[in-house]
């Protein structure tokens, strides 16, 4: 791992909204980013343009990554190449930005709606263990809310995971693009910050986040769980 206060190899898995900021603020901070989607670089150009990182083929954003950043659909994770992390280190620091929305995109994922936490099921499918981060905020949010470290009212995002070193690279990540990161534990502790949590796209300083952890309620809201019209869209559920 390289990144002891110096810059990293960063790869990101998908090019939506979190992914694309994610690459222009790291980039930003100096570090070598490296983006890639299913549909492969051409259709990049656009958000290389306007982010700055390079658009490559996955399996060149994880090639001598110090961390990649898995930010897709989770219904998509199990489209990910089986054979994708086979050659990563396991020094390499592995991001899980992902959220389950059953009724709006995903459809019902059976591991999550027996109970699984949604990072301890994308780890079970990309065979890597994660840290989960940068799931709880709005990308604009995340674009454009950032503030120096000591800012009054800095937002705050949790992050969990089982690696205590790995946790602290994203941690320092947060830092770096403008947020008090907060440690929220395990990955089994991560459903404190899913969807329909207190903590979820509150816009919390670090305070207001280790309360907003501590109030979530393990149990899956009948809202968050699929039925058997899912999925719809965000503007109708289904």
């Amino acid at each position: 791992m390289a990144f002891q206060g110096g810059n990293m190899k960063i790869g990101i898995i998908g090019a939506g909204n979190i992914g694309s900021v994610l690459a222009l603020r790291f980039g930003e901070n100096g570090h070598e980013v490296r983006i890639a989607n299913s549909r492969g670089p051409a259709s990049l150009a656009e958000v290389a343009q306007s982010t700055g990182a390079t658009a490559v083929e996955a399996a060149e954003a994880v090639e001598g990554a110090d961390v990649v950043v898995v930010t897709i659909p989770e219904a998509k994770v199990p489209n990910l190449a089986k054979d994708l992390f086979a050659d990563v280190p396991a020094s390499v620091v592995v991001i899980d930005t992902g959220n389950y929305y059953p009724r709006q995109r995903d459809g019902r994922i059976d591991g999550i709606e027996a109970g699984a936490t949604e990072s301890r099921w994308v780890e079970q499918q990309i065979g890597r263990p994660v840290i989960k981060a940068f799931n709880n905020i709005y990308a604009e949010h995340l674009r454009n809310f950032g503030k120096p470290a000591g800012t009054p009212g800095r937002i705050a995002l949790p992050v969990a995971g089982d690696d205590a070193k790995a946790k602290a690279v994203v941690m320092k990540l947060v830092d770096e693009i403008g947020f008090d990161p907060v440690d929220a534990g395990a990955i089994d502790d991560s459903w404190r910050q899913q969807p329909a949590t207190p903590v979820y796209t509150a816009d919390l300083d670090a305070a207001g986040v280790r309360a907003a952890l501590q109030k979530a309620d393990p149990a899956r809201k009948p809202e968050w769980r699929a039925t058997d019209r899912s999925p719809g869209n965000f503007e109708q559920p289904a």
